[in-house]
């Protein structure tokens, strides 16, 4: 019983200059922004729900040079330390990255204004991936359902405005995706679409590739992107987290590894929400030339 009421506790979200994180996370605040970066460091940022599992899955295939063998050496949330993340008395990802030889890929679902601020100052290579908000929504409210460490996302009605308000771990999506996109221009920022991933992965994995200074011939090429598909993926034990204990990923309530498809949010919005959200999107979006598919 202790366990239940213990992540209960943990579930509770706490601020950092206005942005709702996980307490373990807050509690571990000034370690997480003393983090030094390196500057052959290549860091996966993505706001939750965005594709992080996959993005990560390519990035580690393209480094393994497809060696699906050297993939499996560990769960993919063991392979790149997440930057942010606590739970002690296990040790934190800023001491996970700590202990990791260079060049290192690292992934954080931070904001560009909470990031550990050594990443800009070492001029590190950021790999952005962006999913469209309604989807995203949709994911995360149907992973706050079965995450026993995150608060429970209420009814779809509720948290379509918690969602919204960015009353959500990490923030506003809309804050999340601006701030990124600001930062492509002035950074080594590849800024990636969950959506074009989806529509022509060949290529996207190719951008990557590229971007991480590796030349992939075809064959390794097509074997990532086979390796890399969604039904791979969610078969896969050391993607799909079915090694979480459910205490903490309760999968029996609703699969880590949902649906993976580009569209999924015609199916939970009603009319009028999506009517007010494409209201609300065109408002806080004004001025910024990005432009989401929203179906395939």
């Amino acid at each position: 019983m202790a366990l239940t009421s213990d992540l209960k506790k943990q579930s509770q979200l706490k601020e950092v200059a206005g942005i709702p994180l996980q307490s373990t996370t807050v509690d571990n605040w000034s370690q997480i922004q003393n983090f030094e970066a390196k500057p052959d460091d290549l860091l996966i940022c993505t706001y939750p729900k965005a594709g992080t599992t996959w993005i990560q899955e390519i990035v580690d295939m393209i480094e393994q040079d497809a060696d699906v063998e050297k993939c499996q050496r560990a769960i993919i949330q063991h392979r790149h330390p997440f930057i942010e993340w606590a739970r002690p008395p296990q040790p934190s990802g800023v001491e996970k990255a700590n202990a990791m030889p260079a060049p290192r890929i690292l992934r954080t679902h931070l904001p560009t204004q909470l990031l550990p601020p050594s990443f800009w100052e070492n001029d590190c290579k950021f790999l952005y991936v962006a999913r469209n908000a309604k989807d995203c929504m949709v994911s995360y409210y149907h992973f706050q359902r079965m995450n026993q460490v995150l608060p429970d996302p209420g009814t779809w009605e509720e948290y379509f405005e918690t969602f919204i308000d960015g009353k959500v771990g990490w923030g506003s999506w809309f804050d999340h995706v601006k701030g990124w996109w600001q930062k492509k221009d002035r950074y080594q920022v590849l800024f990636l679409f969950y959506e074009d991933i989806k529509k022509d992965p060949k290529h996207e994995i190719q951008k990557v590739a590229q971007f991480m200074g590796k030349n992939l011939d075809e064959t390794v090429l097509d074997k990532i992107v086979q390796e890399t598909s969604f039904e791979k993926m969610k078969e896969n034990p050391m993607t799909n987290r079915s090694t979480v204990p459910k205490s903490i990923l309760d999968q029996s309530i609703s699969p880590f590894m949902r649906k993976g498809t580009v569209g999924d949010w015609k199916n939970h919005f009603t009319v009028a929400q999506n009517e007010k959200f494409d209201e609300i999107y065109r408002e806080k979006m004004k001025g910024i030339t990005i432009n989401f598919c929203m179906e395939l």
